[in-house]
């Protein structure tokens, strides 16, 4: 096992080595790197639906969903989510990356075609790279590209898989054009919502539900509980086919324990206060302005503002940086991001009160001041 050394030794050269950094409790930073969006993680309310569906169902779901690790809580939690985002149906998986790899793969195949952002999420990554279909990564958000990818195509199905929200640049997908494209070609559009759900749209129900495609037949949503809903988990929101489909196929779903009862009830509770709270969305926008703004960065469309700096030494150095000044930022390198573009990535919160964000706007005018970019 040498080789492990030398490539330790390489990823520390080049500024890519990585180490895990457990926070304390009492972590006196203001959190920007985190993707708890509507700062529900720590909301009592929130922790108080972990708390009884614990004393309620136990600490573990005991088994996989087919068996016995699907209770009544998690059918309320796929009802709840599937009618606040605007789907006839709901699955929940024990996470956004399991949901996106049984989706993708149960809705492909050999006899397929899967047309995919340059720009999606591993997981999606990952999906297409498991899906035994032909596989065409088109340049992002170009539209024209997937038309051509989907005209040419000889394979019987066709699915196209994108972020709603971009998750480094926080940019929005061209949803409405891309559907109009798929729906001509008939193919079906995938999208994940983990950055749109909470954060864009009516109330936070995400992106598709701003474009008004949400519980379209031909439309596959994707989200995650572990951003704006502070928990763990992931769900597919689909019609009632599709959701039978992938019980009976999503080998991510089949073979994978259920989700904990204590996230499933974190997760709606934190549900309910989104729909009681329609406002929260709208203060994580307006801090990513403000956060912008500090930044000099153009106006955000997204809980995100990205502050490209080069090579990863630079960010790395910056980051930590900011954490010195009472802020904690992502800092993303290769693979993450192409090389050349390692960055700084800034996260709003919906809790960020006015004090924070002045000091947030300090700490960023004296960083990014001595940069070298």
């Amino acid at each position: 096992m040498g080789w492990l050394d030398d490539e330790a030794v390489a990823r520390r050269t080049a500024g890519l080595w990585r180490v895990l950094r457990p926070r304390s409790v009492l972590d006196p930073v203001i959190d920007l790197a985190s993707n708890d969006y509507l700062g529900l993680a720590r909301d009592p309310r929130v922790v108080q639906g972990a708390v009884q569906a614990a004393r309620t169902w136990g600490t573990g779901s005991t088994g996989s969903r087919l068996i016995t690790g699907s209770t009544e809580l998690h059918a309320r939690l796929e009802d709840e989510l599937a009618a606040f985002c605007g789907a006839p149906a709901a699955l929940v998986f024990s996470s956004g990356y399991t949901a996106n790899l049984g989706a993708v793969t149960a809705l492909s195949g050999p006899d397929s075609l899967v047309v995919s952002d340059a720009a999606s999420h591993a997981s999606l990554v990952d999906a297409c790279r498991l899906s035994r279909a032909r596989v065409v990564v088109i340049p992002h958000a170009d539209v024209a590209a997937v038309d051509a990818a989907l005209a040419t195509r000889s394979e019987q199905r066709a699915l196209v898989v994108t972020n709603s929200v971009g998750s480094v640049t926080g940019d929005l997908a061209p949803l409405a054009e891309l559907h109009a494209v798929c729906r001509q070609r008939g193919a079906v559009l995938l999208a994940d919502e983990a950055h749109g759900l909470g954060v864009r749209g009516p109330g936070g129900r995400g992106l598709l539900a701003e474009h008004g495609l949400a519980g379209e037949p031909d439309v596959v949503a994707t989200v995650t509980l572990s951003k704006s809903l502070g928990s763990q988990g992931g769900a597919v929101l689909a019609s009632r086919a599709v959701v039978d489909h992938l019980v009976n196929t999503a080998r991510s779903f089949i073979f994978d324990t259920g989700l904990a009862p204590p996230a499933a009830g974190a997760a709606l509770a934190a549900l309910q206060v989104l729909r009681g709270e329609p406002a929260l969305p709208r203060r994580v926008l307006d801090a990513a302005a403000a956060i912008a703004t500090a930044a000099g960065a153009p106006p955000p469309t997204s809980a995100m503002v990205s502050i490209i700096l080069g090579e990863p030494q630079c960010a790395v150095e910056a980051a930590a940086e900011c954490v010195r000044h009472g802020v904690r930022v992502g800092c993303l390198r290769p693979p993450s991001v192409p090389a050349g573009t390692s960055r700084l990535r800034l996260t709003a919160h919906a809790a960020l009160t006015d004090p924070e964000l002045a000091q947030v706007a300090q700490a960023l005018v004296a960083v990014l001041a001595g940069a070298v970019r």
